[in-house]
């Protein structure tokens, strides 16, 4: 049985294009690729059909990651399919629960960093848009510390499962 996530942030192109790409990249080193779909979206509609911030493509690309993204938005019948929706931020957390059909869906919303557990009380992936390169190697650093413990989380979860 498919184990899927879902990596949510405002436009889906900056935060949640590069989560994906680096849990992508966790869930193959992992011999998990056959059990594991990891895919993302947006709160928000703007951007649906672009690629990642060309920024974002920079970093992933400097870091060897993969870079190819379509924007889409989140629906709120994914719920059905999905077994985590990460939210990169709070705001996009709230957003997502109140679109949550279920008690049950809404406690599938959980913030990234919520895996970190060095991040403390900030758990927000800041949002690098309006700022320099810098704020995109900042987030990138964000996922990929985070995208350790996630993993380990959805191990065990397919762990659960096989049982």
């Amino acid at each position: 049985m498919t184990y899927r996530v879902c990596f949510v942030c405002t436009g889906n192109i900056c935060r949640s294009p590069m989560a994906e790409s680096v849990f992508r990249a966790r869930v193959e080193d992992a011999d998990l690729d056959g059990l594991v779909e990891v895919e993302s979206a947006g709160t928000g509609g703007w951007h649906e059909g672009d690629a990642a911030d060309p920024r974002t493509v920079a970093v992933l690309r400097e870091a060897g990651y993969g870079t190819a993204h379509t924007a889409r938005q989140f629906q709120p019948s994914w719920f059905a399919r999905l077994d985590l929706v990460i939210a990169l931020d709070t705001g996009h957390l709230k957003a997502l629960r109140r679109l949550a059909p279920t008690r049950r869906d809404e406690d599938k919303v959980r913030l990234l960093r919520s895996y970190d557990p060095a991040a403390g009380d900030d758990l927000d992936v800041p949002d690098p848009y309006y700022g320099g390169m810098d704020g995109f190697e900042e987030c990138l650093e964000m996922v990929e510390t985070a995208s350790e413990g996630l993993l380990a989380t959805v191990r065990e979860q397919l762990g659960g499962r096989a049982a």
